[in-house]
């Protein structure tokens, strides 16, 4: 049996779809997205053949990062599928174990009763 592979979303898929065109490593593509730069937007600036003064992209991302964030490289490099996956698996529902309804949190907090999950941990 073999499992179903979900597709990630559309604004995740433009950065796969970047990642593939520019030949992109992962960290490379975390980098820009970090930044707030516009996957469809690279192409401009992966044009160092025709245009010789201009840096290549890849040169170009890392030396925009270690100018904004004073680093190489982010701290910890996750790809795209894997951040597409952490995102679904914080959007599935369903009951958390330390969880109460806003309702009880709000009246327990209104009668000074303390906060519930903690009354419920000593317990």
């Amino acid at each position: 049996m073999t499992k179903k592979k979900r597709e990630p979303n559309q604004k995740l898929q433009a950065w796969i779809d970047a990642r593939t065109r520019h030949r992109l490593s992962h960290s490379q593509v975390q980098m820009p997205r970090e930044l707030g730069m516009n996957p469809e937007k690279l192409g401009k600036l992966d044009n160092h053949k025709q245009e010789a003064w201009k840096m290549p992209l890849r040169q170009y991302i890392e030396h925009l990062y270690l100018k904004r964030f004073g680093k190489s490289c982010p701290d910890a490099v996750m790809s795209i599928e894997e951040r597409s996956v952490s995102v679904r698996r914080r959007k599935q529902p369903g009951v958390r174990p330390n969880s109460i309804s806003p309702r009880r949190y709000h009246e327990a907090i209104l009668h000074g009763r303390g906060h519930p999950v903690a009354q419920r941990r000593a317990l």
